[in-house]
């Protein structure tokens, strides 16, 4: 296997890093594979990146023969749009290595977590498409083939995690309504959104399931596949759900009906980017 661990210098001077972890092909089985790949984005309310939705995510994915990646993207005190850069970059970087990394560059996935599934969603939608030219980006290029989203921050309106918005607008434009429209991720969905997979819990506090439903009803509107699946219980930021990412290792910080959805996930991404 292939550890990659590199760093993205932000526009402001801030460090990204980058990492992943490349399955090396076989000559008993395919020396010339190229494997769906998983590019996974931890949330933290763009304060931090939280290490619960980083590399036990991935494994996952490297245990399901998925070439998974890591972006520790830059917060709280960077503003927008340094992070969706970061971003960027790391799909970029993807795409480019996709011969020696053995990467389908047209099998990728992104899944974010809470406020990196804020971030996800603004690298995946058009909602950060002119940003991304300003920059020398193409939004096609970088965007992924398929979404992925844990307990989603989408929108800026009443149902907002408000935290999460004030730290990537920072103080001069997180009241500014025209910022505001601009970082709600459901106004933002058209025909360029790739199919969405998304979960939330139905009594968290912290990022209402809100968040998600609105997501499912811009995805309709808009013809974008989505599969959405809400379960009755559970606080946020579960991540797996079980001990071995559960909130200081304590079994209370489990949820077992949560537990199923790596599975799920695996299953709808085997078939959308069959």
């Amino acid at each position: 296997m292939q550890y990659i661990d590199q760093t993205i210098t932000g526009i402001d001077g801030s460090e990204a890093r980058f990492i992943g972890y490349v399955i090396d092909n076989s000559d008993e089985v395919d020396p010339n594979r190229h494997r769906p790949t998983v590019l996974v984005i931890p949330g933290g309310g763009y304060v931090m990146t939280s290490d619960r939705e980083a590399e036990p995510i991935a494994l996952k994915f490297v245990g399901a023969g998925y070439n998974a990646f890591i972006l520790r993207y830059s917060c709280q005190p960077s503003r927008y749009p340094t992070a969706l850069l970061e971003a960027a970059e790391a799909m970029r970087l993807i795409r480019a290595h996709a011969d020696a990394w053995h990467v389908d560059p047209d099998r990728i996935a992104v899944i974010g977590f809470s406020a990196g599934g804020h971030l996800a969603a603004n690298l995946a939608t058009t909602a950060g498409d002119d940003t991304l030219r300003e920059h020398g980006y193409d939004p096609d290029a970088v965007r992924p083939n398929a979404l992925m989203l844990s307990y989603p921050v989408i929108t800026s309106g009443p149902f907002a995690h408000r935290g999460s918005f004030d730290a990537v607008l920072g103080p001069d434009r997180s009241g500014d309504p025209a910022w505001l429209d601009a970082l709600s991720i459901e106004k933002h969905i058209d025909g360029k959104t790739p199919p969405v997979f998304a979960w939330h819990t139905v009594t968290d506090q912290a990022v209402p399931v809100e968040n998600t439903l609105m997501l499912i009803q811009a995805c309709k509107a808009a013809g974008v596949p989505i599969e959405a699946h809400l379960f009755p219980e559970g606080a946020h930021g579960l991540a797996l759900g079980t001990v071995e990412t559960a909130w200081e290792g304590k079994v209370a910080n489990t949820v077992e009906c949560i537990q199923v959805w790596p599975r799920l996930a695996l299953d709808w991404l085997r078939r959308t980017l069959a």
